[in-house]
């Protein structure tokens, strides 16, 4: 069998499914890393549409993460994979870490879930008692439902504040009143524009001066530190200044496999959303490092960043767009719809990549399913296959 896949040039290549893709495993938590999938959510494919709220599908939704645990992956929930600040509201991101939760609990999987302030208006500059008080409504949520809060940047307080003072202030205030320790997050502006100069300085020196302050004042309360920039150097650079027992998972979609490998001497922990597509070898990475085989991990993973940067590529926050797409090609979910209609934010072209690069990975468990479901879609866009 073969289709006929399009190409951003205009052209058209052939591609010919993999026959023998990864199945999935069952398998406990890593023992030598820390490994946590953001995981997306599944739209109720009858109510999505870019004008209406987010209503999401809790059935499929829920599976998908129960699938995760089983490969020994944890979930970090209601990240921006799950669509915050794009389309997924707070409303409904609180039921979502309710569930989640509840879910965890049950069978024994690790979470951690995002907690910040978009239940304020979007437009409309706040001051930095409502911004804290945003926080601590979300963050007692997530605490009162029993999981570990990633507290997420803040579009709200990138806006209002007046310079590094004001972070130190905020995030100071939340660390005293946690329950137990939080990731903090630092979502760089490829993956949100909004968020440009956080931490107060457009300069990422000084900037990451600012949240190492903010950490060396209540190490107790930061389990970690989640540095999505894409720029290993400066990961590398954060890791060796951590305090001890602080850990830095990486974000970084471009370097992983090098960053979790570590340079001998410290190694990063993981909190990516490209774990939510590539689980099944995630999950056997993870079993190859635990077993002291470093060269096996990096055999494993490393393929993988091709199809990590291609779906991470500019725009890049919208590559959840290519994450549900995947989901549905491997039978996950049985639509491509997503919440506020962001199936529609790639092209043709560069989702027919994502296929190709994803079925050579063999991460799309029964390929002829996926090559009608890709024929279908190529369909909807006029396209013969």
């Amino acid at each position: 069998m073969s289709i006929r896949l399009p190409s951003a040039d205009g052209g058209y290549r052939v591609h010919h499914p993999n026959p023998a893709p990864f199945a999935d495993l069952t398998c406990g938590p890593a023992r030598t890393r820390t490994f946590y999938s953001a995981a997306h959510v599944v739209a109720d494919p009858l109510a999505a549409s870019a004008g209406a709220g987010a209503v999401v599908d809790w059935d499929t939704t829920l599976a998908f993460r129960r699938r995760l645990w089983a490969q020994g992956l944890g979930v970090a929930e209601a990240m921006d994979t799950a669509q915050r600040g794009m389309g997924l509201d707070w409303p409904t991101a609180a039921e979502l870490v309710r569930r989640s939760a509840a879910e965890a609990q049950a069978v024994g999987g690790r979470i951690v879930c995002g907690a910040g302030t978009d239940q304020l208006p979007a437009g409309v500059e706040h001051s930095l008692a409502a911004i804290t008080a945003a926080y601590e409504e979300q963050l007692a949520h997530t605490e009162a439902c029993g999981a570990g809060a990633v507290l997420m940047a803040s579009r709200a307080l990138a806006a209002a504040a007046r310079g590094p003072e004001d972070y130190l202030e905020v995030y100071g205030g939340l660390l005293r009143q946690s329950a137990r320790p939080v990731v903090l997050h630092w979502l760089g502006p490829m993956f949100d524009p909004e968020l440009a100069g956080y931490w107060g300085h457009d300069d990422l020196d000084l900037a990451t001066d600012v949240f190492l302050k903010i950490i060396a004042e209540s190490p107790e309360k930061v389990d970690g530190i989640k540095v999505s920039l894409l720029d290993a150097e400066r990961e590398v650079d954060i890791r060796r200044r951590l305090p001890a027992g602080v850990r830095c998972y990486t974000g970084d979609d471009y370097h992983y496999p090098q960053l979790i490998a570590g340079d001998g001497e410290l190694a990063s922990d993981a909190l990516l959303g490209i774990f939510d597509p590539i689980a099944p070898i995630a999950a056997r990475a993870a079993i190859a490092l635990d077993g002291g085989d470093p060269a096996g991990f990096r055999d494993l993973l490393d393929p993988t960043v091709r199809l990590s940067r291609h779906l991470f590529a500019p725009p890049t926050r919208f590559y959840k767009t290519g994450v549900v797409l995947l989901a549905w090609l491997a039978g996950h979910q049985e639509h491509f719809t997503m919440v506020g209609g962001l199936q529609s934010a790639r092209s043709l072209p560069h989702l027919a990549t994502a296929y190709e690069l994803a079925d050579g990975l063999g991460l799309l468990p029964d390929p002829d399913r996926a090559e009608d479901r890709m024929r279908r879609l190529l369909s909807v866009y006029g396209v013969t296959s």
